[in-house]
């Protein structure tokens, strides 16, 4: 049942939607440390460090489909047309 969650469309919008998510989430807070100086990482490292994050959270996705509707996350939907 779980993986006919993984052929759907909004399934895969809600996915690549969570990878940007913490794409940018990870960078702000990778580039936010170096700005306060509790870390010391170059723009380069940030950013790699934020593509590793959002790579890894597709497997995540993936684990947690069947959990919800067609969502991707464990409390996350991606029914069109209703906002949580």
């Amino acid at each position: 049942m779980a993986a006919a969650h993984l052929t759907t469309t909004r399934f895969w919008i809600a996915t690549a939607e969570r990878a940007v998510r913490t794409f940018a989430q990870t960078l702000i807070a990778t580039l936010g440390l170096d700005t306060t100086d509790l870390v010391n990482v170059p723009w380069e490292r940030g950013l790699a460090l934020a593509g590793a994050a959002a790579l890894l959270s597709a497997p995540t996705s993936i684990a947690t489909t069947g959990t919800g509707s067609d969502g991707p996350g464990l409390t996350e939907t991606a029914t069109a047309g209703r906002n949580p």
